[in-house]
């Protein structure tokens, strides 16, 4: 099969922005040039007044199956994908039952093959008795260790001891949270007290904890959602080479006086910080001290948004909004183009390993998403493909919203219509 995207630009692993068009022939980049002439091309593409990127790889979501089909499933969050311009994502392993044995990947591998529209990668999580485990299961894109691990210093150790794969952390202080919610105990009916309690010195505990023992095993570490200013300048002042990290868009776009407009659905864990964190967080992307843009998707029903704190869940979608919410931050200044490819694109690819992604490049799989950075649409509701059917970014004006997605070279979204007949593929990796 061959596909011709002309008339366009495209961002090269250079960083430049390259006029001119792109074959793919069987699933791969064959050929970049001013001017292809393809006339036995299966499908043509006019990128004329678009910018072709290569395909978002998403390294952090939750897709809720199985266990809570309700408010997510995998059909339903690979379509969402597929008109994001994410053409890959990587999810994480706490579904119900979570992905903690080689029997439950397993079963996710073979449910992702038949529902999902883009490419796929799963972590499997860690907890205190898989540990000797861990080492077999595969295929893997890392190892995210589970809530009862975060906080235990020598649970935390025997899995890095114990293991050779990338670990992911969603870093925190548990016995500071709890602390803190007994303090602020009378005010526990305020959404925005979530914050107060998770607050920054928790986060900072946690990701100390986490490149302390990292840096004694000299093993891979990846943390999760970075947040605050405090993470940001730990990081700043250790910087391992083992070590990587992570930021959502919601982070960087929202603070917490969001709180007063959202409610409970600005509720999200880690929770919203304060405008100087937000800048502390942009600060570190442009350093290098945070690595990769992933969107945390977090899916709840309205229903379940709607209940009063702290009953109210933490989670909010975003797969389907990342790529234009950082393309309009680069329309306001925030980064530029190249940027936003090698946080959302290369970066992940070679954090994780994921072989033969990530760029536009000659030899590498053509997954590929066209954007339109010259009109805004705004998010609406009724537009969203997210089984949950919100965003906490409805009504924002957004530019560089996909117009066409391909997977493989093949067309997955086109025209605000998602093609059912293409299947992404379980992504490799090599670590």
């Amino acid at each position: 099969m061959k596909t011709l995207i002309h008339s366009t630009r495209m961002v090269l692993p250079s960083g430049e922005i390259y006029a001119g068009d792109l074959l793919a022939e069987n699933g791969k980049i064959s050929q970049i040039d001013r001017s292809i002439a393809a006339p036995e091309a299966d499908i043509a593409i006019d990128g004329t007044n678009q910018v072709l990127l290569p395909g978002i790889i998403d390294t952090h979501v939750h897709f809720r199956e199985p266990g809570n089909e309700h408010q997510e499933d995998l059909r339903s969050a690979s379509h969402a994908c597929a008109r994001g311009g994410v053409t890959s994502f990587l999810e994480m392993p706490d579904t119900n039952p979570p992905t903690v044995t080689q029997e439950a990947l397993d079963d996710k591998l073979a449910r992702a093959a038949k529902q999902c529209v883009v490419n796929y990668g799963f972590f499997v999580g860690a907890i205190a008795d898989n540990l000797e485990n861990l080492q077999a299961i595969a295929p893997i894109c890392g190892i995210a260790a589970l809530d009862d691990l975060i906080s235990d210093g020598e649970a935390i150790a025997n899995l890095f001891a114990s293991t050779t794969a990338l670990v992911a952390v969603r870093a925190g202080d548990r016995a500071r949270v709890e602390a803190r919610r007994a303090e602020f105990s009378d005010r526990l009916n305020e959404v925005g007290i979530h914050s107060v309690i998770h607050d920054d010195v928790a986060a900072s505990n946690g990701v100390r904890l986490a490149i302390e023992v990292a840096t004694k095993y000299r093993h891979r570490l990846h943390l999760l959602h970075v947040s605050t200013a405090k993470e940001v300048e730990l990081l700043r002042q250790h910087e391992p080479a083992w070590v990587t990290a992570e930021v959502t868009p919601h982070h960087l776009m929202l603070d917490a006086s969001a709180y007063e407009k959202l409610g409970a659905r600005a509720q999200s864990e880690p929770p919203l910080r304060s405008t100087a964190d937000r800048q502390a967080l942009w600060k570190g992307l442009h350093d290098g001290v945070l690595n990769v843009i992933a969107s945390g998707h977090a899916p709840y029903t309205l229903a379940e948004k709607s209940k009063a704190y702290p009953h109210s869940p933490s989670g909010m979608p975003g797969v389907e909004t990342s790529l234009p919410m950082m393309l309009t931050a680069m329309q306001q200044g925030l980064c530029r183009l190249e940027q936003v490819v090698s946080w959302m694109s290369a970066n992940p690819a070679k954090v994780f390993g994921i072989v033969n992604k990530g760029r536009i490049e000659v030899g590498y799989d053509a997954d590929l998403v066209l954007v339109d950075l010259e009109n805004t649409y705004p998010v609406r509701r009724e537009d969203l493909l997210t089984k949950c059917g919100w965003s906490p970014f409805e009504g924002w004006e957004l530019t560089g919203w996909p117009t066409v997605t391909l997977v493989g070279g093949k067309v997955v979204f086109q025209a605000g219509e998602v093609n059912t007949d293409v299947y992404g593929c379980a992504l490799e990796f090599e670590m």
